[in-house]
């Protein structure tokens, strides 16, 4: 199994949670971006750049991930595509993607999408705060003790 991390959004305390438990579960974590990123020196942490784009990291994790694979997005279409692959898509805010609520987590989205596009203004996301680095490491460790259990 393999960490993914779609990096260019991701906030700076979930790489840091993830690099610490690439060091302590040993397992590889690639950071995927369209820019240099710096990363901490260790053989289980790596970054990935790939051109700048709409969507180009997007589909660079989207053709490297295997089935079993955690790949970490706020990107919902993204997280549709990994689960629908067999890997693991988890929200940096801790929202696990599943078969049962990908479909509506995409609808409101596209939603959103419509909604913003008509010119109405959603507000956009609150900011990235102390319960939502919680509630990533507590997902995370699920996920990770899961897999040690395997």
């Amino acid at each position: 199994m393999k960490i993914w991390v779609d990096a260019d959004a991701c906030p700076g305390e979930v790489k840091h949670l993830l690099f610490r438990a690439a060091r302590r579960c040993q397992i590889q974590v690639t950071l995927v971006a369209n820019m240099s990123l710096h990363t901490p020196a260790s053989q289980y942490i790596d970054s990935v750049v790939v051109s700048a784009g709409t969507d180009v990291a997007d589909e660079h994790i989207a053709q490297n991930m295997r089935a079993g694979d955690i790949v970490v997005t706020a990107d919902i279409p993204l997280a549709g595509l990994i689960v629908e692959a067999g890997g693991v898509a988890i929200d940096p805010r801790g929202v696990l993607y599943t078969e049962h609520n990908i479909g509506s987590r995409l609808q409101t989205r596209n939603l959103t999408d419509q909604l913003r596009a008509a010119g109405i203004e959603s507000g956009g996301p609150r900011p990235f705060g102390d319960r939502d680095k919680q509630a990533f490491a507590n997902q995370l460790d699920k996920l990770l003790v899961k897999r040690h259990q395997a």
